[in-house]
């Protein structure tokens, strides 16, 4: 969802440390392959600190998909897509924004929470829930604008702002996937052309290059 800064080892808490570094090194390596001693040399704690604050692996996997909800959260916050005074032209603003941020690694631009749902769905339900409150209330910080966007043009057809909503992280999550499987990033800045345009279509604007 987004790509925040990494931190340096001697930055915050050892808590904070051990949440950002799950955040890398599980969008580098995946939430299986990443080990108790992967977290606490990328984090520079010991493992007993580690324990002092998390129970287990699971338990640390809850509280990085809840601290990456929170930090998303101020970032989209404060992301440039909200200044646009017309609806529909900040849904448009969103996509060119999440195209706009895939850069560099794709473990920087990659999505925290995808990867982890993706793995666990089946085995930690906890997890996988959580994973799903970010990604599902991260959809949901759309439907307004999308809800006034289909009101001020007059739009009637059988979808809703909130299945649209989803299908913007559908197209995202999957543009993610497409990019590590083809080690490609432009494969998913492909993706978000296309979803420009199949915005730009529902609300029956003149095709434009995307944004």
């Amino acid at each position: 969802m987004a790509r925040p800064t990494k931190q340096s080892p001697e930055r915050g808490n050892a808590r904070t440390r051990l949440l950002e570094a799950a955040r890398d090194v599980i969008r580098t390596k995946g939430f299986a392959a990443t080990t108790v001693d992967d977290i606490c040399r990328a984090a520079d704690v010991t493992k007993g600190a580690f324990f002092h604050h998390f129970a287990s692996k699971d338990a640390l996997g809850l509280a990085a998909a809840e601290f990456w909800a929170e930090t998303t959260s101020e970032f989209f916050a404060a992301a440039p897509y909200h200044q646009p005074a017309d609806a529909l032209q900040r849904v448009l603003a969103y996509v060119a924004f999440r195209k706009a941020i895939i850069v560099g690694e794709i473990d920087e631009f990659s999505c925290l929470v995808g990867t982890m749902a993706q793995e666990v769905h089946a085995t930690s339900p906890d997890i996988r829930d959580a994973c799903g409150r970010s990604i599902f209330g991260h959809a949901a910080t759309l439907e307004a604008d999308i809800e006034t966007a289909r009101r001020d043009r007059g739009i009637a057809d059988d979808w809703t702002a909130a299945s649209l909503a989803r299908h913007t992280q559908t197209v995202i999550q999957g543009g993610f996937v497409l990019a590590k499987a083809g080690n490609d990033p432009r494969l998913a800045r492909e993706s978000l052309d296309h979803l420009d345009r199949y915005i730009r279509h529902l609300f029956r604007l003149t095709q434009e290059p995307p944004l």
